[in-house]
């Protein structure tokens, strides 16, 4: 998932002091948090089970699932950022026959600047199939943890982005995260938490290719 640098210069010009919401002389006033964004991956939010294993065809689908409803909560009131991620996964299955536990293998991942995972745990979660039933679901939570200093943006980048600009200023329409080193340091600030299924890589490549 890539960082939206252009999206966020919105955000970033603003003061966690100031009148959020409104719009002054000198932009509109948000508030940048801490936190990090929440995502599922492309490719990474469904997963499926063929058996028997190396056929893709319908008749060998044995299960499928996928995660959704996605939704976080954050703490960043402490020195470390904790960043919860809680979801759903949906799953089917082929046959409605005996009652049945399918367990199937998730991610989360801490990445830093769109690009840089700086911490990955690989867990699992249980979907009990009821007998006759070819549905289930169930809900699996992440959690993940970031330095509050590190996802700080430094003073002097804070000053550069909220600094009042009004018209007439020559630096008035310049966007500063034209600048490389505004760029580079919100880079640094910005996390992301993303939840995926750990596939296979025949199971990207179907997910890639269906």
């Amino acid at each position: 998932m890539k960082l939206r640098l252009a999206a966020l210069a919105l955000v970033l010009l603003a003061s966690a002091c100031s009148r959020e919401g409104t719009i002054g002389d000198g932009g509109v006033y948000v508030t940048r948090s801490a936190c990090p964004q929440v995502g599922i991956p492309a490719a990474t939010g469904d997963i499926t089970v063929f058996n028997p294993s190396g056929r893709t065809d319908a008749a060998a689908l044995d299960v499928s699932a996928a995660i959704t409803n996605l939704r976080s909560s954050c703490d960043e009131t402490g020195a470390n950022v904790v960043s919860v991620a809680t979801f759903d996964v949906v799953a089917t299955r082929r046959d409605p026959g005996e009652a049945r536990t399918v367990v199937l293998p998730y991610f989360t991942v801490a990445m830093q600047g769109g690009t840089q995972v700086v911490a990955k745990r690989v867990g699992n979660i249980a979907l009990n199939f009821a007998a006759g039933s070819i549905r289930a679901q169930t809900t699996g939570q992440a959690t993940i943890q970031v330095s509050r200093s590190v996802a700080t943006l430094p003073e002097d980048i804070r000053r550069e982005l909220t600094r009042e600009r009004k018209p007439g200023d020559p630096d008035a329409a310049i966007d500063p995260l034209s600048k490389a080193n505004v760029r580079d340091a919100v880079t640094r600030a910005t996390f992301e938490h993303l939840v995926g299924f750990q596939l296979t890589q025949e199971q990207l490549r179907y997910n890639a290719t269906r």
